[in-house]
């Protein structure tokens, strides 16, 4: 009797083996199916050579357990004993698939499909695996021997005997011995139907390139045609009913469950399209209606069951369409399209657990691939293969991928696919999650040869090999084009010329010729500059890509590499600091503004690097302006002084414009803004404090120069409009009133020519000609506009709001705010004009009446002649004049109550109102959104054309690039129009009830 305490020998060894749970383990081993056997070396051995030795030995008793009698059970025992191999298939089943040990529980005889141990059944074929379901002769029993069939290739799988292409080979033969199968048992069941028809499955997808995995849909195409003197409408209507039987004998769920749906969704026209077409049919919509996708699945095509001749005439037939396909007018589009991988669709919660669309899965390297042969298999017929792995060599071979980049991918493509695979034999289900619990990790692990610690080597093998597809499926695009124009490595396979010019254009480069000069520039020689581009341009192309215009992303980077080149700094940054290299992608190739003001100072690249916070933003008033003051105490005169503070504000609307594009676009550590209002606020108020601290320099050396330390006279500027509203976009003026007050003792003619001369020199020296975007200062919102005096005491403002003021101007001062000089008299300023602007009594009904008048009178008379009202961002219905003349009402006729509408800014006002339930919580979401789209496309039309516009531009590429940066992908840009007027049309209504109506 064992001490209390101590435990037996049996549950040490059954530790040492790899069990989980030895108690059980050992009661089982104690059992009377086990006894003769319980104490061989070689059974403890076996079990724990398998994934999960506790489960293998569960099943193996009860497979025991099944048997007929005593005496089959010892033919069980003595042959798991003595025969190494079946004992190695056996339990190497039972310890992978809780599901195939199920089956052999209840077919406890299947056992013996494990014995022979022969060449042919190493590797068997089609042919074997219809002998193998040939006496099924109803669902039920096809399901059984399908099972048998399958217990083989796992056992030959899980022995390793097999590699991971190879078993997937043998499922997707087996799955063609399947369809055959089916087929003739919806044959014999219709034999009227079978005799009018000939049908030809062909098979798609996985299955149709020879790569099936456990469980899958088998995609499938039908082709029909009538026999000889058979009526071809009532054929194909017989065919349809031989397949639809079919496809039920696969998918049925039965007492023996069911196999794999049997998918024809990737006919034409899809579910909504005939089961079954003739030949000329399908022909007839793949020339006319068949879209890019669909020429990307008939790669995988192969006939595979019913009229085998036919089924070749079909693949025969569609072959040069596919090839054909890169030529297609809108394949750059859809391939951009497919590009884009589509992962929003996955539960947030799986996708750090997806195998197969996650980023770096599955699906990232056969997109890859199957794109490459679509562009270079139509003039190499190496390359028409419909097997991943086949394929991937071939482009290797031919110098379409590089060979080390093609060796890696296989590596990591083999890996993942064999993680799907033990995935799915556990249970036989359809999945592509990686499990969570620490027993189907460990077990999951161990399938794989990770036995050390088996969770903790899974986890980083499985990072490993997702970081390699995620690095390399942009580079297999790219790096061969470096290799193409680097000339180095003699000997090596490259692209051939042509070869490369056709993979640029098919990436969306619109001058594949000059994108090549461009490559050899950067790229060619032996210098550690041309080293460093060779390991940047791979992803940088394809960044480049994946915008509107590649072509132009391309050119900016070299003119911006031409200039920076022989900085030690540059190559450096792009290369080690994470978030340069894309974000410089991104701004090159997003338009026209940011790369204009960056090319005018290169160096101010280095903005673009991860920074002190982590990320790119922009920078705040306070430290601007003590830049750009501490640069005009420095400087000599006023013209440099005003240079220097001209050179800061373009750095800065760099910067700015880099936010801008990057929070639009996305990166791939940082998602794209979600909330576009937040990109609105980000860029008004950046501008509008970028533009106040300009004037807060120039005033000040315009000062400094002319009179030294003090003026005759205090001077503020006052922001209107925009800038007043902290709304300023990339192109707009400046809009202010100057306000002055004569200090004491100064004569108030010589306090006014000073505070004129300031405010003409100020002008004169922001808008000299310069490698600098002029700053444009606008005062016609001033007292009597244009003819009135460019500067006012403030007793003279005081006098004519008293005395002359009309109803637009108190309008116009909802928006004034002192931007910059005397901060004193700027408060005074806005304390004169708050009754104005908040009447106590609000507005009278004249005065409402006088406002709508002259808002009607704009629309009609302003908005210029032959642009399209619909899609006018300021004066179209629901564009940004109608929500902030609506705003504006509002503010004048409640500011003097309610306090949150006494602000400049339209959306803070528009939040106020809601608050104090002047309008509707649905009518202020409409007007905000409406506005905040208005306000996104006109900076997206500035960034883009590099010069303001209202509406969208005419040009195809630039309205792309507007689309982009809002958020469309290729191909969206009728979605982008349909969705602006909706918008609008949707604020007009709310403006028409509540400036109009109200």
């Amino acid at each position: 009797m064992m001490a209390p305490g101590r435990r037996s020998s049996t549950f040490t060894r059954l530790l040492r083996h790899g069990f989980t749970d030895p108690s059980a383990s050992e009661r089982l081993l104690d059992g009377p199916e086990l006894s003769p056997v319980r104490d061989d070396p070689f059974l403890l051995e076996a079990l724990g050579a398998t994934a999960d030795p506790d489960l293998a030995l569960l099943g193996l008793v009860r497979l025991l357990e099944a048997q007929p009698g005593p005496t089959a059970r010892r033919e069980l025992l003595d042959t798991l004993i003595a025969a190494k191999p079946l004992r190695d298939r056996l339990l190497g089943v039972l310890g992978a698939s809780a599901a195939l040990a199920d089956h052999l529980a209840r077919h406890p005889r299947d056992w013996e499909a494990l014995v022979t141990y022969e060449p042919r059944d190493l590797h068997p074929g089609v042919e074997e695996f219809e002998r193998g379901l040939a006496e099924a002769a109803d669902p039920v029993l096809l399901r059984v021997a399908y099972r048998r069939c399958l217990l083989s290739i796992a056992a030959r799988d899980v022995c390793g005997t097999t590699d991971v292409a190879e078993a997937a080979a043998e499922l997707a033969d087996l799955a063609t011995a399947t369809l055959r199968a089916a087929l003739r048992l919806a044959r014999a069941a219709a034999p009227g139907d079978a005799a009018l028809c000939r049908l030809a499955v062909v098979a798609m997808g996985k299955c149709g390139g020879h790569e099936l995995n456990y469980v899958s849909d088998v995609d499938v195409i039908f082709v029909g045609e009538a026999v000889d003197g058979a009526d071809e409408d009532k054929a194909l209507r017989a065919a349809a009913k031989l397949a639809s039987h079919m496809m039920r004998i696969c998918s049925e769920t039965t007492v023996e469950g069911s196999i794999w749906p049997v998918d024809a969704n990737l006919r034409p026209e899809g579910r909504n399209g005939p089961l079954v077409r003739s030949l000329s049919s399908h022909l007839a919509y793949y020339q006319r209606w068949a879209k890019t996708w669909e020429f990307q699945a008939l790669l995988k095509a192969r006939p595979v069951a019913g009229d085998l001749e036919l089924g070749a005439e079909y693949v025969a037939a569609v072959e040069p369409l596919v090839w054909k396909a890169a030529e297609r007018e809108n394949f750059v589009v859809d391939v951009q399209r497919m590009r884009r991988r589509v992962v929003e669709n996955i539960p947030a919660a799986e996708i750090d657990r997806e195998l197969k669309l996650a980023p770096g899965g599955l699906r990232d390297v056969e997109f890859a691939v199957q794109l490459l042969q679509l562009v270079h298999g139509r003039a190499d017929g190496s390359l028409r293969s419909g097997t991943t792995l086949d394929a991937l060599q071939a482009l290797a071979a031919g110098g379409y991928v590089g060979r080390a980049d093609a060796t890696q991918l296989d590596a990591a493509y083999r890996f993942l696919r064999s993680m799907e695979h033990r995935i799915q034999l556990y249970r036989l289900r359809r999945t592509h999650l990686v499990p969570e619990s620490e027993a189907d990790l460990r077990r999951l692990g161990r399938s794989l040869g990770l036995r050390a610690d088996p969770v903790a080597e899974l986890g980083r093998e499985w990072k490993r090999h997702a970081a390699v597809v995620r690095r390399l499926h942009e580079k297999l695009f790219y790096r061969p084009l470096l290799d193409a124009v680097a000339q180095l490595a003699p000997g090596e396979t490259r692209l051939s010329a042509k070869a490369a010019r056709e993979r640029l254009v098919a990436l969306g480069y619109a001058d594949p010729a000059a994108a090549m000069r461009h490559l050899e520039a950067l790229a060619s020689g032996v210098s550690r500059k041309a080293a460093i581009q060779r390991t940047l341009l791979p992803v940088l192309l394809g960044w480049f890509a994946d915008s509107a215009d590649p072509d132009a992303g391309l050119l900016n980077f070299r003119k911006v590499s031409d200039a920076l080149g022989k900085t030690p700094w540059y190559l450096r940054l792009l290369r080690d600091e994470g978030a340069a290299a894309e974000n410089l992608a991104r701004v090159l190739s997003a338009g026209r503004l940011a790369p204009d003001l960056l090319m005018r100072a290169p160096e101010a690249v280095a903005l673009l690097g991860d920074g002190e916070s982590g990320r790119l933003e922009p920078r705040a008033r306070g430290p601007l302006e003590q830049e750009i003051l501490a640069a005009v105490r420095r400087a000599e005169g006023a013209v440099q002084a005003v240079t220097a503070a001209r050179g800061v504000r373009r750095r800065e609307l760099f910067r700015t414009a880099a936010v801008d594009i990057v929070g639009s676009y996305g990166t791939e550590g940082q998602p794209a803004e979600a909330g576009q209002g937040a990109l609105v606020d980000l860029v008004g108020g950046a501008v509008s404090d970028l533009t106040a601290a300009t004037l807060a320099g120039t005033l000040h050396a315009v000062v400094r120069e002319g009179w030294g330390d003090t003026l005759p006279t205090s001077f503020a500027v006052i922001g209107m409009g925009r800038f007043g509203g902290h709304e300023l976009g990339y192109g707009s003026d400046a809009d202010v009133l100057f306000v002055h007050e004569p200090r004491d003792g100064v004569d108030e003619r010589e306090a006014t020519d000073a505070a004129n001369k300031v405010v003409s020199e100020m002008r004169r020296l922001l808008q000299i000609p310069s490698a600098d975007p002029p700053l444009l200062i606008d005062a016609d919102l001033r007292p009597e506009g244009k003819s009135g005096p460019l500067v006012r005491t403030l007793k003279s403002y005081e006098a004519y709001y008293r005395r002359w003021s009309l109803v637009w101007e108190a309008q116009a001062l909802l928006r004034a705010e002192p931007v910059a000089g005397d901060e004193e008299l700027g408060r005074r300023f806005i304390a004169l004009v708050d009754p104005l602007r908040y009447p106590a009594s609000g507005l009278s009904e004249e005065a409402v009446r006088e406002i709508r008048r002259l808002k009607a009178r704009m629309e009609s008379e302003r908005l210029p002649r032959g642009a399209d009202p619909k899609l006018h961002t300021k004066l179209g219905p629901g564009g940004l004049s109608d929500v902030e003349w609506t705003v504006q009402l509002l503010q004048m006729r409640h500011g003097a109550s309610t306090e949150g509408l006494r602000t400049t800014r339209t959306r803070e006002a528009l939040a106020a109102a809601r608050a104090a339930a002047l309008m509707t919580e649905e009518d202020a979401a409409t007007l905000d959104e409406a506005w905040v789209l208005a306000t996104r496309v006109r900076n997206a039309v500035m960034l883009v054309r590099g010069r303001a516009g209202d509406t969208f531009p005419s040009d195809p590429r630039e309205l792309v690039a507007v689309g982009r940066y809002l958020g469309y992908g290729p191909g969206r840009v009728g979605d982008m129009l349909d969705d602006y007027r909706r918008t609008a049309r949707l604020a007009r209504g709310v403006v028409d009830e509540l400036f109009y109506g109200g």
